[in-house]
């Protein structure tokens, strides 16, 4: 569903859903967020994250995106925040189901991609030791101030490949035992928020092509910096499955 994007001044003047998400990259969080509000067709307004703007960080709470804000709710930044916001707004079509135990299992694998020392998160601080070495990675600049950001430490940071392999390894086992039976998502034939944050978190290893993604080339490439180790961890069936994600249920091309 198609949203648009509007001032931080006139988000706040506004009711309904509001979110703050960063301009012109592919945020995974992001990304997962507005995928989640197209499949539930929730309309909402966008507001770019500006660093600058005090008057963005006093309504929103933070310098960072996602941040949704509904009403005159408080900001919700968390990714299942955010999710269980959508939930309640439009509970059909349900991205979480409701058998407990099926839940359970959507939310724990949604965390391997989303939560702290999840997929995105240790990819994230890949890249940021890739770029401080002067590799690849992301660019000095950006790495020194997402390292401080999010907690990264030179002294651990030859675990951070070691635990985004594992996880690439856990997350594409778990799809191929259903692509072998033939289903086509993570619970077999429901479509949950896993797959959503499968599809765009994808995005940190092969981001979609320029055609459907306008990408800065230097932002592009970082993305798409892979050590030969975490390369040939990267099952081909987790690209499959997002190309089909994209085709549908996910928006393309992506509004950034």
């Amino acid at each position: 569903m198609a949203f648009e994007y509007i001032s931080v001044e006139e988000a706040i003047q506004r009711r309904g859903l509001r979110m703050v998400v960063l301009g012109n990259v592919p945020s995974s969080w992001g990304e997962a967020a507005k995928g989640i509000f197209h499949i539930k067709r929730l309309g909402w307004s966008a507001v770019r994250l500006v660093y600058d703007s005090e008057v963005l960080k006093a309504w929103a709470g933070q310098r960072s995106g996602p941040v949704a804000i509904y009403d005159d709710q408080p900001p919700r930044s968390g990714w299942a925040e955010i999710l269980m916001l959508a939930e309640h707004l439009a509970p059909e079509p349900p991205q979480l189901p409701a058998a407990p135990a099926e839940r359970a299992r959507a939310v724990a694998l949604a965390d391997k991609f989303c939560g702290e020392r999840g997929l995105g998160w240790m990819r994230r601080l890949q890249l940021v030791h890739a770029g401080l070495q002067k590799s690849q990675g992301f660019p000095q600049r950006v790495a020194a101030y997402l390292g401080k950001k999010y907690g990264y430490d030179p002294a651990a940071a030859d675990t951070y490949s070691v635990r985004v392999r594992q996880l690439l390894g856990a997350v594409s086992a778990e799809l191929r035992v259903q692509h072998d039976a033939g289903k086509p998502y993570y619970l077999g034939d429901t479509l949950s928020a896993a797959d959503v944050y499968s599809a765009t978190f994808m995005a940190l290893f092969k981001p979609l092509p320029q055609e459907v993604c306008r990408m800065d080339p230097a932002t592009r490439a970082a993305f798409e910096w892979l050590d030969p180790e975490t390369e040939a961890a990267l099952d081909p069936v987790l690209l499959a499955h997002r190309d089909m994600m994209y085709s549908r249920h996910l928006e393309l091309p992506l509004s950034l």
